[in-house]
């Protein structure tokens, strides 16, 4: 990972810290201010992670804010503030899924990738160039299982029944597919 970028990601995360720190003494400014940041951060997030869903990103977001709010008092601030956050939205993330009977499609999730280094917005047009040549690196059962599951929406069943594989055969191939990705982007990076 480039020097440069590594720092910007170190800023981010301390500028957050910081600023929640400071919420969490009684300053109403840094505290609207953190949480305007978590909430553009947590919009890239579940938008990646609901596309089939897109109406309910917002929704979500909101679910996310109320639930850092009520449980502000269980941070521990010797950790990072993003991997509390996270962790936080991936509870609220799995409630919705379980919620709209599509849990299955995030059962198998494997999060390879730290979460700082997909949180800003990118340029669509480039991202799908990136993502097409990326995923054109892989296997075809790869490349497949990851399209059905991670990019279409599909459970795993789904995806399953419509390349004719068993529902365990995807989920080997889409954490393959992953791991081979992560290994790939490392590259690139």
């Amino acid at each position: 990972m480039p020097r440069e970028f590594s720092s910007q990601l170190g800023t981010v995360e301390s500028e957050l810290k910081a600023l929640w720190l400071q919420a969490q003494a009684g300053d109403e400014t840094a505290y609207r201010d953190v949480l305007g940041r978590i909430a553009r951060l947590l919009r890239a997030y579940l938008r990646r992670r609901m596309a089939g869903s897109l109406d309910d990103v917002e929704d979500l977001v909101q679910e996310c804010l109320l639930a850092l709010h009520l449980q502000r008092a269980s941070y521990d601030s010797t950790l990072p503030l993003s991997a509390w956050v996270y962790a936080i939205s991936r509870h609220k993330l799995i409630d919705f899924w379980r919620r709209n009977k599509r849990y299955g499609a995030l059962n198998d999730s494997i999060d390879d990738v730290d979460e700082m280094l997909l949180a800003g917005e990118a340029n669509e047009a480039t991202s799908h160039v990136d993502l097409a040549r990326l995923l054109g690196a892989l296997p075809d059962a790869q490349r497949r299982a990851i399209e059905l599951t991670k990019l279409e929406g599909l459970s795993v069943a789904e995806a399953a029944a419509r390349i004719g594989m068993s529902e365990g055969a995807v989920r080997v191939q889409v954490h393959r597919g992953l791991k081979r990705l992560s290994l790939l982007v490392k590259v690139v990076i």
